[in-house]
């Protein structure tokens, strides 16, 4: 496991929005804004970037896209970097934070580490959520939902993006296993989801070990789990998983 940690991007755009504003609703004690990189002028790439984030288009609607098209404020606020066992409540700080946000001003938010965007409606829907929830199996799936891009298709293989965040190795699923899925993306999506649940909330997901067995429930088929270190990103970029990947496989 490498010794690298994580840590929050999240781009905010607003229209005649304040830097300090985005800093100040945020909380400075807990989030702060990258000034460096921060600018009060539009970016052309924005519409752009947004729409190469989005995670559906249900999600995210043409009122969306023209509130990105039309800023001229762009704020990257920063979570400070992500220790393993805080890593749940930090993200679901900022994912209040980022409900806040669009209530005070802020148009937009995409999260660069882990390339996913939602649309305003759905953003607060999930702050709400977050913040009302009292449970870890709860807290769990609102935060799967508001960070993790999922699924993720690339070279035979189906892979999450983003449980960095969350503190724990991102998932994957061979695409030649779809016939032993249901034969539809849609389930193995859905067999995505259920590891990355269990992997943030069963305390045996701890002990998982390359070729440990893994069933969705009693009666379903068995699964052999593979895990090794995150080779698709290198450790210095924003996607980098510390932690890994655990991928499903069939046991044949």
């Amino acid at each position: 496991m490498s010794d690298v940690l994580p840590r929050h991007v999240l781009c905010v755009l607003g229209s005649g929005l304040e830097l300090s504003e985005i800093e100040r609703v945020a909380g400075p004690d807990r989030f702060t804004l990258d000034w460096e990189y921060s600018q009060t002028e539009p970016d052309p790439q924005m519409p752009q970037a947004f729409q190469a984030c989005t995670m559906n288009a249900v999600s995210f609607d043409e009122k969306d896209l023209l509130a990105v098209e039309s800023h001229d404020t762009v704020g990257y606020l920063l979570s400070p970097p992500i220790p393993r066992d805080q890593a749940l409540a930090i993200s679901r700080g900022l994912l209040v934070a980022a409900g806040d946000l669009l209530r005070s001003g802020a148009t937009a938010v995409k999260n660069e580490s882990s390339g996913i965007a939602h649309g305003r409606t759905r953003w607060l829907a999930l702050a709400d959520r977050a913040a009302a929830t009292g449970d870890l199996e709860g807290l769990a799936g609102v935060l799967i939902e508001a960070w993790v891009q999922r699924p993720i298709a690339d070279d035979g293989v189906l892979y999450t993006c983003g449980m960095h965040l969350l503190g724990a190795p991102d998932v994957e699923i061979e695409a030649s296993a779809q016939e032993r899925a249901g034969g539809e993306v849609a389930d193995m999506a859905g067999l995505l989801d259920v590891l990355a649940f269990y992997l943030l909330t069963d305390p045996r997901a701890k002990e998982v070990e390359d070729g440990s067995g893994f069933r969705m429930s009693e009666d379903s088929p068995r699964w052999v789990l593979r895990t090794g270190a995150c080779e698709r990103y290198e450790s210095d970029d924003f996607f980098f998983n510390p932690y890994g990947y655990v991928r499903l496989t069939s046991p044949e």
